[in-house]
């Protein structure tokens, strides 16, 4: 588990690289809420997700620890790959990454502007990581799993910043992906002792975690077709299950339409950009809005990054399709 001293040294390396990200209190989404909502706004870092503490983390380890290693490789749909990317860039090492077929032009486009090199293979995320163990062990490079200890520190980050700025939170949504970003809420509020209970939310089509928290142990899927790409997992993480089946209250699911009408309410009563898994949270909220009243809800943005024209498509009334 994360202890305190982890958590400020990893804080002391991301904000070598970037300030905390603000945590606003928006009127007109409590209006449609019925409820004062607070947004972490992690779209609002040097990639646009809060994926890059988590990289900047990772890289300062091995270039202290392990400064033989010639490079890293690792698969994405894009945030994590950015991340290391950004981070790997900064510290002058070497990054692959690999991405499933038809992955996002832009994030692709984004990983390789920071340096990285972009390998498609797979029909999805989970069957991007053989080819990426592959691609690390011919190249001689480093295979960065997409949850472990120094990436959940790193994120942790986000979590004590909004957890401090809000003392008054009685609940927090957090996406789901591999499972990271609630590990480090998880683990944020424990240091704390916040009063915060933590929700941890998914997509329906793409709900390994929410089966798995409910049947006390994990479960996969066969497929994982959300336009939400950033919670598009079909197997659980061991380590993040275990932590996340211990801290949290509970996974909801929600559709694709959810998160389309959570995207246009952001750009609405924000103007903020929000990608399909960075709306998952406010999606919930919405979902759930008649028993939230009278709370004060976080909600985590995690991100930005969706290609123009899908985002067109949502900003018009439309649901993207995978």
């Amino acid at each position: 588990m994360l202890t305190q001293s982890q958590l400020d040294a990893a804080r002391d390396v991301v904000y070598q690289a970037m300030a905390p990200t603000p945590a606003y209190r928006w009127p007109l989404l409590a209006k449609a809420a019925g409820t004062t909502i607070i947004v972490k706004h992690e779209n609002m870092t040097p990639i646009g997700a809060f994926k890059v503490r988590g990289g900047l983390v990772y890289v300062d380890r091995l270039k202290r620890e392990r400064p033989h290693v010639k490079g890293i490789v690792s698969a994405t749909r894009g945030n994590h790959g950015q991340s290391l990317a950004y981070a790997s860039g900064r510290a002058g090492v070497a990054c692959t990454i690999v991405v499933p077929e038809g992955n996002s032009k832009e994030k692709n486009a984004a990983m390789r502007a920071f340096g990285a090199d972009v390998v498609e293979h797979g029909a999805d995320f989970d069957a991007a990581i053989p080819k990426a163990a592959e691609l690390a062990e011919s190249l001689g490079y480093e295979m960065v799993p997409s949850f472990a200890p120094d990436l959940v520190a790193g994120v942790a980050t986000y979590s004590h910043e909004l957890l401090t700025a809000a003392p008054d939170l009685d609940v927090v949504f957090v996406p789901i992906g591999l499972g990271s970003g609630i590990c480090g809420m998880i683990q944020a509020r424990n240091l704390l002792g916040h009063k915060a209970e933590i929700v941890g939310v998914v997509s329906d089509k793409a709900d390994a975690y929410a089966q798995s928290f409910e049947a006390g142990e994990r479960r996969t899927t066969d497929t994982a077709n959300t336009f939400a790409d950033g919670v598009a997992v079909r197997t659980p993480s061991p380590e993040a299950f275990a932590i996340i089946k211990e801290g949290v209250a509970r996974v909801a699911r929600v559709s694709d339409d959810e998160v389309a009408d959570a995207m246009r309410l952001y750009f609405a009563a924000t103007h903020t950009v929000a990608e399909g898994a960075g709306a998952v949270p406010l999606a919930a909220v919405m979902a759930e809005k008649e028993a939230l009243k009278g709370k004060t809800v976080g909600v985590v943005l995690s991100g930005q990054n969706l290609d123009s024209d899908l985002y067109a498509k949502v900003l018009s009334g439309g649901v993207p399709t995978v």
